[in-house]
């Protein structure tokens, strides 16, 4: 079971169409642009939510629904930094962490075969 907050917090393999599978499952929580490069952001020490905006280029109110569901799901982690008024920034989890050899991956594999040189 993969947690996602789209999908009342769990996504069971058995419930996703097609052959049951775990990167199914995981596209569901991460799998969309807006997502990947707001973990990108964090990972790169971007921890607000200006500064994960700026970084993606992302339309903001899709980037607040992904940075929600990021966190609904267990990727990031929101840590309040400032009382009044009460500001919070974002943190990987865990499972965040575990996401940035899967950046990696993308970032070369685009390197390669999606970028120009």
């Amino acid at each position: 079971m993969v947690r996602h907050a789209n999908l009342g917090g769990v996504v069971r393999l058995s419930d996703l169409p097609g052959r049951p599978c775990p990167i199914a499952a995981a596209l569901e929580v991460v799998g969309d642009r807006w997502s990947l490069l707001a973990v990108r952001e964090v990972w790169m020490g971007n921890h607000r939510g200006s500064e994960i905006l700026a970084g993606t280029g992302a339309p903001r109110d899709r980037l607040a629904a992904r940075l929600k569901a990021l966190v609904e799901a267990g990727v990031l982690e929101r840590r309040q930094y400032q009382d009044s008024p009460p500001r919070c920034d974002y943190h990987l989890t865990d499972a965040g962490e575990q996401l940035i050899p899967v950046l990696a991956a993308l970032r070369e594999w685009g390197r390669e075969w999606a970028t120009s040189p």
